[in-house]
């Protein structure tokens, strides 16, 4: 073991992971590797060190019950990667590719699918891009995994279109991050968020907190306001404070979720009580994450230290490139997956030649985290 950490995998002929047939992982515990389990168990049916059943029991006895509010919130526990736009080689949507990604994802056994959101290249796609590809990815996984939709656009009507062709489609939520540019007062941006949920009525609603990117902060006291739309189900909270996590969790209650957006906290934020995780770097490295929500969720912090340790050092070097970071991922998806997902939409940047032997050096530090001998 030479002191390494190791995660063991099956793999199969071509040494990629196969979900399918891996029969344990292993997690870091003080000085030693633990075996976690065979295949993928939920964790409600494992137990605590003390024998206790772990808490996820007493949300099956109360699904038993007829606990509507938790089953309304199941189908959003879990790792959520953002979906990446898919280019063929002349920069338009390929829905061949959009399908192929779909279906590897659903494959590695994540929860659901965020569409058209920050790492879908969203703001640089057509409403009838940002249509095709929804539609593309509902042909393929809906019904097998949850999706989301990120409608929003720079104004309303347009948002109302996305919101209702979402509907449409039968998505199990939209999402929508507040209008970006101009710095819009509380009211105004709760009318805009009310607005686009009214075009989906029977859709769930998720509010996209970005402040970083997006100019305006959610507040508990507009949360509040907004919670009293029935179709308000949570909040992606991508803020830089996990203490947001934990405030929006306070005020929604049961029957609502929050998930975690920054992929570099995502034991901080499943640790303070966010119900799973959208994240833009999931897709490239699903299994880490995976790993990650299972080890929370039976308690073994350590584990889960270890490895999202193991997932930010590759997050940094993901970023270290001259292109865009999901260029790079992308790219290396290609070359670990054998997936063709084209380059980014300009004016984001694409990989330059010095990029190549840094996107090596990733491929590298994904295949040692997930399987260092």
């Amino acid at each position: 073991m030479n002191g390494k950490k190791k995660y063991s995998r099956d793999e199969n002929a071509s040494g990629i992971i196969n979900e399918k047939r891996r029969n344990k992982i292993q997690s870091w515990n003080g000085n030693n590797f633990r075996d976690i389990g065979g295949k993928r168990r939920n964790w409600n049916k494992r137990k605590s060190q003390n024998g206790d059943q772990c808490r996820d029991m007493e949300y099956e006895r109360q699904n038993r019950n007829g606990d509507k509010s938790m089953n309304k919130v199941e189908k959003y526990q879990g790792i959520i990667p953002a979906f990446y736009a898919c280019y063929d080689e002349d920069g338009k949507v390929s829905k061949q590719r959009t399908r192929e990604l779909a279906r590897h994802m659903a494959d590695k056994g994540v929860k659901g699918l965020y569409v058209c959101g920050s790492s879908g290249e969203c703001i640089y796609l057509s409403k009838k891009e940002r249509k095709q590809i929804l539609e593309t990815v509902m042909d393929e996984v809906g019904g097998r995994l949850t999706v989301i939709a990120h409608v929003a656009c720079n104004n309303t009507e347009d948002s109302r279109k996305l919101a209702a062709h979402a509907e449409s489609l039968g998505v199990d939520a939209i999402a929508a991050i507040p209008p970006i540019y101009f710095h819009l007062p509380d009211h105004a941006v709760a009318q805009y968020w009310n607005d686009i949920s009214a075009a989906a009525p029977n859709t769930d609603f998720i509010i996209y907190n970005i402040p970083q990117l997006a100019g305006t902060r959610l507040t508990v006291s507009l949360y509040r306001k907004m919670l009293e739309n029935p179709k308000v189900i949570g909040v992606k909270n991508s803020s830089e404070s996990a203490q947001d996590i934990q405030m929006f969790k306070d005020a929604g209650g049961e029957g609502h979720v929050v998930l975690n957006g920054p992929d570099e906290q995502l034991v901080s934020g499943l640790a303070i009580g966010a119900d799973g995780g959208i994240g833009g770097t999931y897709g490239v490295m699903p299994e880490l994450y995976m790993a990650i929500f299972d080890a929370v969720r039976r308690g073994d912090i350590p584990a889960a230290q270890a490895i999202q340790n193991e997932a930010c050092r590759i997050i940094y070097a993901l970023c270290g490139c001259k292109g865009n970071m999901y260029a790079v991922i992308k790219k290396v998806m290609e070359l670990r997956e054998g997936l063709l997902l084209g380059g980014v939409r300009k004016p984001l940047a694409d990989l330059a030649a010095e990029d190549m032997p840094k996107v090596q050096e990733c491929v590298r530090m994904i295949e040692a985290a997930l399987g260092r001998c």
